[in-house]
């Protein structure tokens, strides 16, 4: 079927009526400078929350510096513009559309149905139409690797783990960091806590830092935030308290330098990258082996990764690779339920 035209600009009296949020869209996408350029939506918590979305973000920005191209992008500031946006985009021809997030799936799923000559993309969702691509991630298999190094890195024998929005995809981050922190250390004990059960777990920092500094008195001495930007509480608390902390998704190991152990980097940057220089209709799976997850050791870490914590994260990951170990994933499986 044809796309639906755009709708008429709103005129300025009626434009003063409209929330921010939305005249921000419509002045986005209002334009025919849209048609063929390929977009990208982030989801809760904007571009530039130091993690999820922001890998997004470079991936848009290191395709538009080798192309000289331009992109659309849009941030999410409430549930309602998840369609709105990708359906905006779409009448004006944008292609590919890229959204970030496991939200985006049922009105990517609509609105990819109602343009079949676009293409689409989803990242952390699975969308089966034949314009579309799902890219997922093994996030156990890098959270496992840096559950090896809490393990080694922990004086008390105690780690931790905060969750942002209690989904089961950040429980599948939790189950292989605990897998991980057990075979390093069969003693380990682990606590978890989710920030909460609405889109506003992904960005709430203060709520972030009291998890923190509620675990640190229990005796965790490093705690893995997968929490978007929540996890800057965390990373906050554990400098307070001189305590590590691991983040997530991009590498945040220069947020707090120097209390950051590790950063479990997930290569949001390089979907979002591929995606805009073509879609392959299917599911792409990206764990270990195809370099889609890993530990991030630099400049701002590297005093604290001992070189035996260094040569136990390459065994564990070549074992990995080659199938020696077996990473349960929470989402395919009953462990860590």
């Amino acid at each position: 079927m044809s796309p639906a035209p755009h709708p008429p600009i709103p005129t300025p009296s009626k434009a003063a009526l409209l929330p921010a949020a939305a005249l921000a869209l419509a002045a986005l996408l209002a334009s025919g400078a849209a048609r063929a350029q390929p977009a990208v939506i982030y989801d809760m918590g904007g571009k530039f929350d130091k993690s999820f979305n922001q890998a997004g973000f470079d991936g848009a920005e290191r395709w538009k510096k080798e192309t000289g191209k331009p992109y659309l992008e849009f941030e999410i500031s409430n549930p309602t513009q998840r369609e709105q946006a990708k359906r905006r985009m779409a009448q004006r021809g944008a292609t590919p559309i890229v959204a970030i997030g496991f939200s985006m799936g049922s009105t990517m799923e609509r609105v990819a149905k109602d343009f079949p000559k676009l293409q689409f993309a989803i990242i952390d969702a699975v969308v089966n139409l034949p314009n579309a691509q799902s890219i997922t991630f093994k996030e156990h298999e890098g959270s496992f690797l840096v559950g090896v190094m809490a393990a080694m890195a922990s004086k008390t024998g105690k780690v931790g783990f905060v969750g942002g929005m209690d989904i089961p995809l950040i429980r599948r981050f939790q189950c292989g960091f605990e897998q991980g922190a057990k075979y390093a250390n069969p003693k380990i004990t682990v606590s978890g806590n989710m920030t909460g059960t609405q889109p506003t777990a992904w960005n709430d920092p203060a709520r972030g830092a009291e998890l923190a500094k509620a675990q640190f008195a229990s005796g965790v001495d490093v705690i893995f935030a997968a929490a978007g930007g929540t996890g800057l509480g965390v990373y906050q608390a554990a400098k307070d308290n001189g305590k590590l902390a691991i983040g997530v998704d991009s590498n945040q190991n220069h947020v707090q330098p120097g209390t950051m152990l590790t950063s479990m980097v997930k290569r949001v940057d390089v979907a979002v990258y591929n995606a805009f220089k073509g879609v392959t209709p299917g599911v792409t799976s990206l764990g270990l082996k195809e370099g889609g997850v890993d530990v991030a050791i630099d400049a701002n870490n590297a005093k604290l990764v001992t070189p035996e914590m260094k040569k136990a994260v390459d065994a564990a990951r070549a074992d990995i690779i080659s199938g020696k170990i077996k990473v349960i994933d929470y989402m395919a499986a009953s462990a860590c339920k």
